[in-house]
């Protein structure tokens, strides 16, 4: 029986994929245009939106046709809206704008490493010098801490409900690569009990001092500067939080920073670890499994660690029990491992 039209081979994923860069710059252009925002403040006609963000009427037509295409507006006789999502965070006027993170997701020391995929997947790391991203004190970082932050809040939030729900005892904090420090100073903010110790690079602080200033809890937070893995944490910690950090290494230095934070923590405490979190068969779901290649290109050995994996490196740092906790909408998990 001959194949059904339904069934024959289409180039069509092909030609989205091998185009897909058009994506990333439309919504580049899109943000840097303040072309959501324009949208949200009622300028909805190629014409209105092209007067609002300087540019020229055909160009803004195709662009927000495109961006129509890409789901991120809606367009009905002639007139452009924004859906959900890019009301609540690409109008610059919503607190949760995150079209600030762009500078640190395209940064060319983010997508070099995508730009050598061949070499890393030939090599099984990262083809770019000095380690990649993990490279000593790289400059990205502190990119990463302005521009992420936004994008963090919600994670924040549920995490801080999940791990300290009652906010009614103290609590002495570790937060390790604290970057932007969102994570830390969520627990303070919500927790007057809270005390906080950041751990990172020196310039990466300068950005967390600056929203635990902002934030009204620069008392109760302290910073330590360099590298986790050579920096004394000091003892007794109830809670250590490790938030995107785990999956730039591999396994073995993974369990060399838990034993480290397992010897951190005072008796029950918790090392409280956010991530990428994959399934089994390593292909779902697929944002979290896809970004092991996020990994692959940007570092000598990291990846995105299954449960299983993650919960393995945890017993072997010495930690009796752990267990997976989704936080949805958000696409990360976390791991609370108790000592």
């Amino acid at each position: 029986m001959s194949t059904s039209a339904a069934q024959q081979p289409s180039p069509q994923l092909f030609f989205q994929t091998i185009n897909a860069h058009m994506r990333t710059e439309a919504l580049k252009t899109g943000i840097e245009l303040e072309v959501f925002t324009a949208i949200g403040e009622g300028n909805t006609t190629p014409a209105e939106i092209a007067k609002r963000c300087n540019a020229s009427e055909k160009g803004i037509r195709v662009l927000c046709d495109y961006l129509t295409i890409m789901e991120m507006l809606t367009k009905k006789e002639g007139h452009y809206s924004l859906t959900l999502d890019s009301s609540v965070f690409l109008d610059k006027r919503s607190p949760a704008y995150i079209g600030g993170a762009t500078e640190f997701l395209c940064s060319p020391m983010l997508t070099e490493g995508a730009q050598h995929m061949t070499d890393a997947v030939r090599k099984g790391g990262t083809a770019m010098e000095n380690d990649g991203t993990i490279g000593p004190d790289h400059p990205i970082w502190v990119k990463f801490a302005r521009g992420m932050a936004p994008m963090m809040a919600m994670p924040a939030q549920l995490m801080v409900k999940l791990v300290d729900p009652n906010a009614d005892r103290k609590l002495k904090i570790l937060d390790i690569a604290a970057g932007h420090g969102l994570f830390g100073i969520t627990f303070a903010t919500n927790n007057p009990h809270a005390e906080v110790t950041a751990v990172d690079w020196q310039a990466v602080l300068q950005v967390a001092k600056e929203n635990a200033q902002k934030m009204g809890v620069a008392g109760r937070y302290k910073t330590i500067e360099g590298s986790a893995f050579d920096v004394d944490f000091g003892t007794g910690y109830d809670v250590v939080l490790l938030t995107n950090f785990l999956h730039h290494f591999d396994a073995p230095t993974c369990e060399t920073l838990l034993r480290k934070v397992h010897a951190a923590l005072a008796d029950g405490g918790r090392a409280v670890t956010l991530e990428f979190v994959p399934n089994d068969d390593r292909v779902t779901p697929p944002d979290a499994a896809g970004f092991s290649m996020m990994m692959l290109t940007g570092t000598p050995s990291g990846d995105a660690y299954t449960f299983a994996e993650l919960e393995r490196m945890a017993k072997n740092a010495g930690f009796s029990r752990s267990t997976l906790h989704p936080l949805p909408p958000t696409i990360q998990q976390v791991v609370i491992s108790e000592k």
